[in-house]
């Protein structure tokens, strides 16, 4: 399994996705404004791990805040999570993931300031932790939907790279593998970035999935052609009846949502 992001003793060590698949590189954030530009420039990215990587931000942040004054330190944090927050708006697990850190540190006003670095770091590998264990309850039943020999597509990334460690749509791939089916996925490259061809044939390949990358064109081509028996993308939102939350927009007023899906 791809490890995207790791806590060290006085660090937060991330798998530079911008350079695979050629390169296996890996940033060291020693200070919170390095995971914040990490973010940014979109050395992690995909929202679950985006959200890991805000948590660790603000864990090593509190490490680095010299005051035994909880009122300080409280502050100081609260600043540093406004602007760890703010390195992406859009991706929902960041504002999350930051929120409770902060939370956790407002709650332990009565204890000492070492006692509340200490909490911050124990729930920053707390929180990859949980996605992990998250992703790998979603394969689980995921995989049940896929039989032995499946052939399925994929769209962009929503792997172990795009999380923790495990992955969602991938994850429903991985975890039908180790059930002992075997299983063939179909990457689309994903323009404009290349998501797919750079990072989910990468992840696929590293894993010992057998994977065929194809072009976004011949998607329609190969569904047509009866290659495909499954398609499992990732959702940046989810709402409450499990179907994909859609941003408002002008598409969105013409085909209204009923029952939480999009009706054309």
């Amino acid at each position: 399994m791809v490890e995207t992001i790791v806590w060290k003793q006085d660090c937060v060590v991330m798998i530079d996705q911008r350079r695979l698949p050629l390169q296996e590189k890996y940033v060291v954030c020693r200070g919170y404004r390095s995971v914040i530009r990490a973010i940014k420039d979109l050395v992690i990215r995909g929202a679950p791990a985006i959200g890991v990587a805000g948590a660790m931000g603000v864990a090593l942040a509190a490490t680095k805040i010299r005051t035994n004054d909880m009122a300080r330190f409280l502050a100081r944090l609260d600043a540093v999570c406004k602007e760890i927050a703010a390195a992406r708006p859009t991706a929902v697990n960041l504002v999350w993931a930051v929120e409770r850190m902060r939370r956790l540190a407002k709650d332990g006003g009565n204890q000492d300031v070492a006692h509340v670095r200490a909490r911050l770091v124990a729930e920053a590998k707390e929180i990859l932790n949980e996605d992990i264990a998250i992703n790998k309850i979603l394969g689980h039943h995921g995989q049940k939907l896929l039989r032995d020999g499946s052939r399925v597509l994929t769209h962009c990334n929503a792997g172990a790279l795009a999380t923790g460690g495990y992955g969602t749509a991938l994850g429903v791939v991985r975890a039908a593998v180790e059930t002992g089916k075997r299983i063939e996925v179909f990457a689309d490259e994903t323009r404009p970035f290349l998501q797919g061809a750079r990072l989910t044939a990468w992840e696929l390949d590293r894993s010992g999935i057998p994977v065929t990358l194809i072009t976004d064109n011949a998607a329609g081509h190969i569904m047509r052609a009866g290659l495909i028996d499954a398609v499992i993308v990732g959702a940046d939102r989810i709402a409450a009846n499990g179907a994909p939350w859609i941003f408002p927009s002008k598409a969105a007023k013409r085909f209204p949502l009923r029952n939480g899906i999009q009706k054309r």
